[in-house]
């Protein structure tokens, strides 16, 4: 089966500032070549893809659009025709213009990649589902960062992303691996 023409590639806050040390351990080291894939895959295609950015509005962010780091990883750096959408919140949906561009392109399925699975990704991936799309996200092009729980523990990052994983399938999204998008492209 090979993708329909309508499946558009959203990658979600893959700017430099996933790499600040504040964030601290990190899973999926090869998720940044899994989205240059992706990308290489869709643009070969021609088919549909979003870049989502975040333009944080907190003041020690290095999301902040006045930070050198706010500039798009270089595996992950958009064309100059391709769509970017800036968000201030964790979901891609709120106060921005992608579910009205979804809509338009009559996007099916829409696939998810980028950071933080257990935050932006997991935010606007439910919200997609929960809009209606039929959504997938590509568990080998996300990752994400250990959590300190309130009592002090701290969960590994290969748990946090997994759980995130768990969370969103099924209910809201197809969970899949880019070997399995990929070879329908």
């Amino acid at each position: 089966m090979t993708l329909p023409a309508t499946a558009t590639l959203i990658v979600i806050d893959m700017q430099q500032a996933v790499d600040l040390p504040y964030w601290g351990q990190r899973c999926n080291p090869g998720a940044e070549a899994v989205v240059a894939r992706l990308l290489a895959a869709w643009r070969k295609r021609g088919l549909p893809l979003i870049h989502v950015r975040h333009d944080s509005i907190e003041p020690d962010s290095g999301y902040r659009p006045d930070r050198p780091s706010h500039a798009f990883k270089p595996e992950a750096m958009p064309l100059a025709h391709e769509t970017i959408i800036a968000k201030s919140t964790n979901s891609a949906f709120i106060g921005t213009k992608l579910e009205r561009v979804l809509r338009d392109a009559k996007a099916a399925p829409v696939v998810f990649a980028g950071v933080a699975t257990s935050n932006s990704v997991e935010a606007t991936v439910r919200m997609a589902g929960n809009l209606g799309f039929e959504t997938w996200i590509v568990a080998d092009g996300c990752f994400t960062f250990d959590k300190t729980l309130l009592d002090g523990r701290v969960i590994p990052a290969a748990d946090v992303h997994a759980l995130s994983l768990a969370n969103l399938s099924g209910e809201y999204a197809r969970v899949v691996n880019s070997a399995d998008i990929l070879a329908e492209c």
